[in-house]
């Protein structure tokens, strides 16, 4: 300000009134409190207009008694809580909290002082317009160095003074008005009759006193200049401070049970906004100041949980018809809770860069018709509309702005450099590299996956993945047996189980993996046996040398890197892969119980006095003597069984997603529906006495399903010595065959286990999980064990219970990963409780097979969901406007959308074909040629823009509950 500046405005008082009051001293006080250098503070050139003024702190400015403090302009997570002034029902003026904002909208429902749910905030573009209109106008405050709210208060109203949004006289009134208490809906009833701010006792009765101050000619009692500094009115406003502090009842209720779990949702190091939104009568138009503090400061009383103060939003005015002060209160409450705006907000040094920052919001927002809309239907193109928006937003600001260093552990593990050696996919060049690499990557924190798993999370996990891994070993146990005649059955896949999951989780490199049986490998085992048959081979001792031959082919596979061949495996092959054990699943299932139909046909007649009788035509037919052909009511107990075991699994996955009872409880009754559906529909067989049913085969203790029929220990060269030598040397075909299944399943597994959305740290091993898992399973078919491989869907299911999501998740918003457990222990004490599972064959041999088709028909139709070939198949039969808005359908024609699923189709059609002929071992290898139909054919038809919608991974770790997935969803997860 230049000195002609000065003393032109030191002659010259507010007012008239105030001229003819005070003296010159007085006017020099007013010029000293207005004009000179106030500590911590530096004011920039103060004009009589009537738009308002920056108040900037200088960044150079020293504090003559304490030392310099460096500016903090990092970005923090905000919380944005709405105050608006509301008479209460003593009435007395007060500031009531309506809404507040982490991510989303919350309000406080009016009738009942509740919160809703949260929302996407709605705004009037009017009040957008309104908003960028006050702030181009009123008072910005920024890096304002105040500790309480009193000075706070003081240095607001000063500075609207100084930029003509209100009057001097009015100084006091409003002031008083920011002082006023805070009311909250969670604030409990003892304390609502305590002032925890001064009591308002009607901002009425101030205006009165002021009036009558000014009719008396007497000074009005300054409560503004005591922060400048003055004799007697430091004495005025200690006294003002003391009526302002409030009772120590914040530490109190920062331990209530609401603010708590309040705290739990919001970020750590978050700092909170302050709107404060009202309607005076004494002020003649709208006063507004947007305050950023130099850093956060804890305001008592005044946030409903006790979080740091960095901004503070005041607009107050008189009622005016044009102007809706509580929606411009939601409309800077949504900008400060909109990421890139409160970015700006922190890193801005003046005016413009506030208003630079509402027009960019302005251009990602949406504006609707005023039309009435008729359904969710007619909105379904905003969605869309706004993710395009958001894109071309993100994209201009990553041009913009420089990258910036991750503040979370998800944004470090997303945004961290990629580094060559990083990959456990990428190829050394020397043997053995990929093994190498992996023991040399895992192997050095094998000390902390034992220190890790001292967790109650994961001693949780235990049970549930006991289940989870004990159910489906029973169920593919059961049926095996009916497979292969009794040679393999549950009590061997138990043990392997056990012995394969002990040995893996002691030495593999990514222990989340669970080592299981599949539907794949069931294909290949029924396949075989039948070849067996067919030319009197032994089943088993064919068995050990494609064993031997499965060790060769995996030391090579891994001397040369094999693993890298997995990129190729893309959703294209997955999806059929997936479609086609769906299939099988759903077909067995039927297919069995029609021939339990057969063999045991429904009977016209009923037995009544040990004479049968027709209940048609009353005819007696003496019992037929010796052996009874069918038993009575078998077929129809075993469809209800099958049914009812399917229905209730089915529908308690589906009461996982319902309103009822609490998340949790939710959630574990969903996860454990299928041993549910098996204990009730066990118990209904138990009950039922006079009904035959087949029962699953399970030997007495520690003993083969045949004992008859082998020992555990298998002869190479066969029970007589006489196995022909050219099944040893041919024995590397199906051995291939084998590896192909066990290759594919355990490396896609491991693809979307270790998926870096997940944030694992200690990283995966392809090369040596792969070696384990074959190597091991080669070596049981010595002891007639089944082969086992990665299970997708239980070692997915395995990862998500070791997963801690973080707490601070807005309301509305999909929880985050915090970190996941990895550790060596649940797998490993899994692995030894299912072994130990085989000396409860008493209750196994109480379970129906019946129930295990159930089982097997829930685990086929459960499969199919979430598959995109199936959702593409149901479109096959839709009419294209009523097509859902998926990037497959609006961005590739219908035709060639089309033409996409029918060569799915083809290859699927293909496969079943060879696996209803006596070729049906070569299955694997018709499925392995679709990853060349997909990298040489398919780009001669389709652009790569359309293979980029129609074969895209987008396959992520969800932990939402509407999309999850069960242990028994045996499909790869795309």
């Amino acid at each position: 300000m230049t000195g002609g500046q000065q003393e032109r405005l030191q002659r010259q008082a507010t007012d008239d009134s105030e001229a003819q009051m005070l003296g010159s001293a007085d006017l020099d006080g007013i010029k000293s409190h207005r004009f000179e250098d106030v500590p911590a503070v530096r004011r920039h050139l103060v004009r009589k207009s009537n738009k308002g003024q920056v108040l900037h702190i200088s960044k150079d400015h020293k504090e003559p008694s304490a030392h310099s403090c460096k500016l903090d302009r990092t970005p923090h997570e905000v919380f944005v809580e709405l105050n608006e002034l509301v008479m209460d029902k003593n009435q007395e003026l007060q500031w009531r909290e309506t809404a507040r904002w982490i991510k989303f909208e919350e309000d406080v429902e009016e009738e009942t002082d509740r919160w809703g749910k949260p929302h996407v905030a709605s705004l009037s573009f009017r009040s957008l317009l309104e908003l960028r209109k006050t702030i181009s106008h009123g008072a910005v405050l920024l890096d304002l160095n105040q500790h309480t709210l009193p000075g706070i208060a003081h240095q607001v109203v000063e500075q609207l003074i100084i930029s003509d949004q209100i009057k001097v006289e009015d100084r006091a009134n409003v002031l008083r008005a920011l002082l006023l208490k805070h009311s909250h809906p969670s604030d409990e009833k003892e304390h609502s009759s305590f002032t925890q701010n001064m009591s308002a006792a009607s901002l009425a009765s101030l205006m009165v006193n002021h009036h009558s101050s000014s009719h008396t000619g007497q000074a009005e009692p300054s409560v503004i200049d005591p922060v400048m500094g003055g004799g007697e009115d430091v004495c005025e406003s200690e006294r003002f401070c003391e009526l302002y502090n409030p009772p120590k009842l914040g530490m109190h209720r920062s331990k209530s049970k609401h603010e708590l779990k309040l705290l739990e949702k919001i970020p750590e190091n978050a700092e909170a906004t302050v709107v404060l939104v009202g309607t005076v009568a004494f002020l003649e138009q709208p006063s507004m100041a947007f305050v950023r503090l130099q850093e956060a400061v804890l305001l008592e009383s005044v946030l409903e949980v006790p979080i740091p103060v960095r901004f503070l939003f005041l607009l107050m005015g008189p009622p005016i018809a044009n102007i809706d002060y509580h929606q411009i209160g939601r409309s800077i409450s949504t900008l400060m809770s909109d990421k890139h705006f409160h970015e700006a907000a922190y890193l801005a040094d003046e005016r413009q860069d506030l208003l630079n920052a509402i027009n960019s919001f302005l251009d990602c927002s949406i504006v609707l018709p005023p039309s009435e809309v008729g359904g969710e239907e007619l909105l379904r193109s905003v969605a869309r509309f706004q993710r395009e928006m958001l894109h071309k937003r993100e994209e201009q600001q990553g041009k913009k702005l420089k990258v910036k260093e991750p503040q979370s552990p998800k944004d470090k593990a997303l945004q961290a450099p990629f580094k060559p050696g990083d990959d456990p996919l990428r190829r050394s060049g020397h043997l053995f590299g990929g093994l190498i690499s992996d023991a040399a990557r895992r192997y050095p924190k094998y000390a902390s996956d034992f220190r890790d798993a001292l967790n109650p999370q994961c001693m949780a996990a235990i049970i549930f993945i006991y289940f989870a891994a004990l159910s489906p070993a029973v169920t593919f146990g059961g049926l095996l047996g009916e497979k292969t005649g009794g040679l393999i059955g549950v009590s061997e896949l138990i043990i392997a189980t056990a012995m394969q999951g002990v040995i893996f989780s002691l030495l593999g490199a990514q222990p989340l993996l669970v080592v299981g049986f599949s539907g794949p490998l069931l294909v290949f085992e029924e396949a075989f046996y039948s070849f067996c048959n067919a030319n009197h081979i032994e089943y088993l001792t064919g068995r050990v040398w494609i064993g031997f031959w499965l060790v060769l082919i995996v030391v090579i596979i891994v001397a040369f890197e094999g693993s890298f061949l997995v990129r190729f495996v893309s959703r294209f092959t997955q999806e059929i892969f997936s479609f086609l054990i769906s299939l099988i699943f759903i077909y067995e299932t039927f297919s069995k119980l029609g021939k339990i139909f057969q063999e045991h046909p429904l009977q016209r007649c009923y037995l009544v006095n040990d004479t049968w009788t027709s209940s048609s035509c009353n005819n007696t037919v003496v019992g037929v003597p010796g052996k009874v052909v069918g038993e009575p009511n078998t077929a129809l107990l075993t469809l209800v069984l099958m049914s009812g075991t399917f229905f209730i699994a089915f529908y308690l996955r589906r009461f996982k997603n319902s309103a009822f009872f609490p998340g949790k409880l939710r959630r574990m009754i969903g996860d454990f529906g299928v041993p549910i559906a098996i204990l009730i529909m066990v118990l209904v067989d138990y009950s039922i006495k006079d009904t035959y049913t087949q029962k699953l085969s399970v030997p007495t203790g520690f003993s083969v399903t045949s004992p008859e029929k082998r020992r555990w220990l298998i002869p190479p060269l066969g029970s007589d010595g006489q196995f022909p030598v050219w099944m040893m040397a041919t024995s590397i075909l199906p051995a291939l065959l084998v590896f192909i299944l066990i290759f594919m399943e355990t490396q896609i597994t491991t693809l979307i286990v270790s998926k870096k959305e997940r944030m694992l740290l200690k990283g995966s091993g392809f090369h040596l999980d792969l070696l384990i898992i074959v190597a091991i399973g080669g070596v049981s078919a010595l002891f007639g064990l089944p082969w086992l491989a990665a299970a997708t869907v239980r070692s997915v299911t395995h990862a998500n219970a070791l997963t801690v999501m973080s707490k601070a998740v807005a309301p509305g918003d999909k929880p985050r990963i915090h970190e996941v457990k990895e550790q060596r222990v649940t797998g490993l004490l899994v692995a030894l409780f299912v072994g130990l599972s085989i000396v409860i064959g008493d209750l196994l041999r109480q379970i129906p097979i019946a129930v295990l088709f159930g089982i097997f028909l829930y685990m086929g139709v459960m499969s199919l969901n979430g598959i995109q070939l199936t959702e593409r198949m149901l479109l096959l039969l839709m009419p294209p406007k009523y097509h859902p808005d998926h990037t497959y359908v609006r961005k590739v024609r219908t035709l060639r959308m089309h033409l996409f699923t029918g060569i799915q189709l083809v290859c699927l059609a293909a496969l079943w074909t060879v696996m209803s002929t006596v070729a049906s071992l070569a299955f694997p290898f018709v499925l392995i040629l679709t990853v060349p139909i997909k990298w040489f054919l398919l780009p001669r038809i389709f652009t790569t823009r359309e293979m980029q919608c129609l074969d895209a991974d987008d396959a992520e770790p969800k932990f939402d509950e509407r999309e999850g997935q069960d242990e028994y969803t045996e499909m790869v997860p795309t």
